[in-house]
């Protein structure tokens, strides 16, 4: 990737979950003051920000100049201030203009924070908001689409709840009936990612859940919608995620220590397209992870660690084979194997990923990141994973077709010390 090198010097993340006291401003704020705290930094260095959030204005009706208002509550203004909404991957957007600003020389020091209020008392409020991140022009003709997806996989009786949910769990249940019936994929193969996931947010003390659930114990779960139990799908959350990025002109004025600081060797920023159903290999997130590689002159074989968007365990199944980590149709036979476990051959998701951790759509993205830099800086204590240096993110966001609408894949390094 072209341009100024770019460091993350900086990250911060309130814990994921339900924050009945807290709004948004009061979330942006701790995430922020974590970040800069981290990289030891007063909020008068910031020279721009890159404020991302999808729900304040469905939930608040906070519609525009949302970074704005947060940002100037915490006494950091009269920067650039650009507000980002990419649905679930707004985050890694907001990084992604980050990074691109001080490539540019635009800027020294740059903040990219996430922040969303999405857990609500007014439930129908609460579950609506996702009905946005798809064409609401053609509802009727995406959900036709999604379900000629699941064709020939009927779903047994009493395999959909009768509570309200997100209709991305609709969507994710299409994806993993396409990909039972394309590749033989399993559901117990499913409760393993989830089960997985469950078992490494037990260590982060982050984490919505902390809870560890049996391979068994998934399956009996209650059902969301078939091939999908309860613990196999992300929660509704609340939170707050930041990360500052520098150039390295900006470490030195500021003395910021290198030996912390991770190298940003590319973010690539994806949207989807017209693809045949059976074209898996043209998935955006795969586009996306091809572009990042190239870029950065890596490829899946040096990946030590990795945080994919597992809205659902199907969404981790699908991401680890977009990402080259198996052939495509095996993402679930490996997971099975034990290889994405932490002390596996790639750990995926030593968070707790998104099942676990919990999902503010905004934070999201930036929520990887802190766990990728805490993993290569080795400070991620009983979910360290052994020797990591080379790290992947790919945070995907909203429904276009049959994909997701946006894909962003971020590769970071940390130097050997």
């Amino acid at each position: 990737m072209p341009g100024l090198e770019v460091f993350v010097v900086g990250v911060g993340m309130t814990p994921f979950g339900r924050h009945p006291e807290l709004d948004v401003k009061a979330l942006a704020r701790a995430a922020i003051e974590a970040a800069l705290a981290d990289a030891g930094l007063a909020a008068a260095a910031v020279e721009a920000a890159y404020f991302a959030n999808a729900t304040q204005g469905h939930m608040e009706g906070q519609d525009m100049v949302r970074g704005e208002i947060a940002l100037r509550a915490m006494g950091i203004g009269g920067i650039p201030v650009v507000n980002v909404e990419n649905a679930c991957a707004s985050g890694s957007t907001a990084l992604q203009l980050a990074v691109t600003a001080l490539r540019a020389g635009d800027a020294d020091i740059a903040l990219a924070v996430g922040a969303e209020k999405m857990v609500s008392a007014d439930r129908e409020r609460m579950f609506s908001v996702f009905d946005g991140a798809w064409d609401v022009a053609e509802p009727e003709r995406s959900a036709a689409a999604l379900m000629a997806l699941g064709a020939g996989v009927e779903p047994p009786p009493g395999s959909r709840s009768d509570k309200p949910y997100s209709v991305f769990m609709d969507v994710y249940a299409a994806f993993a009936r396409f990909h039972m019936k394309r590749f033989g994929t399993t559901q117990r193969q499913l409760a393993a990612v989830a089960a997985k996931n469950h078992a490494h947010s037990v260590d982060n003390p982050l984490s919505q859940y902390r809870k560890a659930y049996s391979i068994d114990e998934v399956l009996a779960a209650p059902p969301i919608a078939y091939p999908l139990t309860l613990p196999m799908c992300s929660p509704i959350s609340d939170g707050g995620a930041a990360v500052i990025v520098a150039t390295a002109a900006g470490m030195k004025r500021h003395r910021i220590d290198p030996k912390r600081a991770v190298r940003v060797l590319a973010v690539a920023l994806q949207s989807g397209s017209d693809r045949a159903a059976d074209d898996v290999h043209l998935h955006v997130s795969a586009l996306a992870a091809r572009r990042a590689y190239a870029a950065a002159g890596v490829g899946p074989e040096d990946i030590d660690v990795a945080e994919v968007h597992d809205a659902t365990a199907m969404g981790e199944i699908i991401q680890v084979e977009n990402l080259g980590f198996c052939a495509f149709g095996d993402g679930g036979a490996l997971a099975e194997r034990g290889e994405t476990c932490i002390g596996g051959r790639l750990p995926v998701n030593p968070s707790g990923g998104l099942e676990s951790k919990g999902h503010p759509i905004g934070a999201t993205g930036l929520g990887q990141i802190h766990e990728l830099v805490t993993q290569l800086r080795g400070e991620a204590g009983t979910r360290q994973v052994a020797g990591a240096r080379t790290a992947i993110a790919e945070n995907g966001g909203g429904l276009h077709g049959i994909e997701e609408a946006v894909a962003c894949v971020t590769l970071l390094q940390h130097d050997a010390v």
